[in-house]
């Protein structure tokens, strides 16, 4: 019995451009100069958010309050999970976004997610970052924070995230978005 090979394809510069040219992916506001090989990079937005209690808890809606970074930066500080926003808002309808922190970033002790590095297909908004960081670092506004990846999909779609009665983060905002844990039943 032969078994099926799955190999994961990362599109190319030229099929993330052809992806776009045909409303595949959409990205905005789109720099040229931010496309790479295979990725794209993306921008730290203006608002960070903190959850307003120390002590989370997953059935409740933890609350959150927003941080503008001025321009003169904002100092993170380890043991803290700090919500950062892309600039970017992303779409992408024929392949699995993946959001990884650029190289540089990690250079400098930052974390950009805890966990949820993939989309799905069908995920429209800004990216939420779940950042932290082993040392105290001054982040700035616009600056690059990581890099979009698309892998190809292979078969038909039938549960695209944007049309999921359940999805739990299909609201457009360019601001950072709490957990939705306790919408789920557990």
């Amino acid at each position: 019995m032969v078994g099926t090979l799955h190999i994961k394809m990362i599109l190319s510069d030229k099929k993330i451009l052809e992806a776009i040219t045909q409303g595949n992916i959409v990205i905005e506001p789109y720099d040229v100069a931010c496309l790479g090989t295979n990725s794209y990079d993306v921008h730290l937005g203006k608002t960070l958010a903190v959850y307003k209690e120390r002590m989370l808890d997953a059935k409740k809606h933890n609350t959150i309050e927003y941080i503008e970074i001025p321009e003169e930066g904002y100092v993170i500080q380890p043991g803290m999970l700090y919500l950062g926003v892309t600039e970017e808002y992303t779409e992408t309808h024929h392949a699995v976004p993946f959001l990884e922190g650029k190289s540089s970033v990690g250079r400098l002790g930052i974390d950009i997610h805890a966990t949820a590095g993939k989309g799905d297909v069908g995920f429209c908004n800004y990216w939420t970052l779940e950042i932290s960081c082993v040392q105290p670092v001054r982040i700035y506004a616009g600056m690059p924070i990581g890099q979009l990846i698309y892998f190809r999909v292979d078969g038909d779609i039938e549960n695209f995230y944007n049309k999921k009665q359940n999805a739990k983060y299909t609201v457009r905002t360019n601001k950072p978005v709490e957990s939705m844990m306790w919408k789920n039943k557990f």
